[in-house]
């Protein structure tokens, strides 16, 4: 098992797939009492479980609320957090914005994620990937048998190596913003430790955005700055920014990670992803769906009484989606519990749904089309140089994934 005690429900994990108190949960209620986090305190929730019942909580943007503010009211005994993280306030945390603040804002940055951008980032994508690779192979002739962490070689630094480009983020302080993020996203880490981590990251891209401010660059911080003026601020800049920065690393870094090391768990699988029998989009939407790293969206609040999943639901009530059981509904599709990289895509919730599905799926996606095949096509022979069972999984992570991947293959 992968998960712990001090694990929330909707977080359990066994492996690659949801933990079994939380199959049960799904399997004897669509909708089941559960409690949830705010600040220091925890406070009754709806723990949401179905497709069809997610898709709705996450879809209706007029009767779910995003911003958490009644969630903080009623959480009365709780060491406020840092001003940045206050949620209602206009912090550029989309997370936690409802329309029309959180149109007005999106609006600003779709145009950054089209495809057509994603097609012109392509080829420099492809040669950090290559680049990465390079490493990993020089490495391995220089260090027979001595085994690589796919973690901090390649899974890690291809998609922190992008997002920091995008961004205008000097690779050079990966080392800070990485360990920031890991502290802000670990549950099992104390409250106050987690705000003072986001309140140095808040820190750090102010102060990349104030030299953006003084002298724009052609980066997306830059190009904001330019073509918003003050219709953006530097508070909701700041937040945009580094919600981006966490965002667009830990998320890919995961997903390569632990989809690796679930595809040498299925070898078949495997060797037809690397010679092109399971075709490339198929695949990693299989390995999204299946995987879902992100449990769960923010937690909602009921802006109106209402029946969902046959249950009473009452203004001001706490709902949490269940996004990994979602992704494996029977309704959705037969044998969702099996990985088949064949398997005609879903309409998976991976990257959430409704008004605030994934910004930067369309990168996140073009990041794994290229990392995988060439992953995989590079070292034909990679394989697990610990037991799986010695492998360190990141249960109490607000993004799934591992510690460390320690992997190794036969020199030629």
């Amino acid at each position: 098992m992968t998960q712990t005690a001090t694990v929330p429900v909707h977080m359990q994990r066994d492996h690659f797939d949801p933990g079994e108190e939380l199959v049960r949960l799904r399997a004897e209620a669509p909708l089941a009492r559960t409690e949830v986090s705010v600040g220091q305190v925890r406070i009754p929730a709806w723990l949401v479980t179905r497709y069809d019942d997610v898709r709705t909580v996450l879809g209706d943007a007029t009767r779910f609320s995003n911003s958490g503010r009644a969630l903080w009211e009623r959480a009365t005994t709780m060491t406020p957090p840092v001003k940045t993280l206050l949620p209602g306030e206009r912090t550029g945390m989309l997370l936690t914005y409802d329309p029309p603040d959180h149109t007005r804002l999106r609006r600003m940055l779709t145009g950054q994620f089209t495809m057509r951008r994603m097609n012109h980032l392509r080829p420099r994508v492809a040669a950090i990937v290559t680049e990465h690779l390079d490493a990993m192979e020089r490495h391995g002739r220089e260090h027979p048998g001595e085994p690589v962490d796919l973690m901090q070689a390649f899974a890690l630094p291809v998609p922190s190596l992008v997002i920091c480009e995008l961004l205008g983020v000097p690779y050079e302080d990966r080392a800070d913003f990485q360990r920031r993020s890991s502290i802000q996203i670990d549950l099992s880490l104390r409250f106050q430790e987690r705000m003072e981590a986001a309140a140095e990251a808040h820190e750090y891209m102010a102060s990349l955005v104030a030299a953006q401010r003084r002298s724009p660059g052609d980066n997306l911080i830059g190009l904001l700055v330019r073509e918003q003026g003050r219709a953006i601020d530097d508070d909701e800049l700041t937040g945009v920014a580094s919600l981006l920065l966490i965002a667009g690393h830990e998320t890919t870094a995961s997903m390569i990670g632990l989809g690796t090391l679930l595809l040498l768990r299925h070898p078949d699988q495997l060797t037809a992803l690397r010679e092109g029998r399971a075709p490339v989009d198929e695949a990693i939407e299989e390995l999204l769906r299946h995987l879902t790293i992100v449990h769960t969206g923010f937690t909602r609040t009921a802006l109106v009484d209402m029946t969902l999943g046959g249950r009473q639901i009452k203004a001001g009530d706490a709902l949490v989606c269940s996004l990994p059981l979602a992704n494996r509904d029977q309704h959705l599709a037969n044998h969702l519990e099996d990985l088949d990289l064949s398997r005609e895509p879903t309409t998976h919730l991976a990257f959430g749904h409704g008004i605030h599905h994934c910004l930067g799926a369309p990168l996140a996606r073009m990041e794994m089309k290229l990392a995988f095949p060439a992953l995989l096509r590079r070292f034909p022979q990679l394989q697990l140089a610990i037991p799986f069972e010695q492998v360190d999984f990141r249960a109490a992570s607000f993004v799934y994934g591992l510690q460390s991947l320690p992997v190794t293959w036969p020199q030629r």
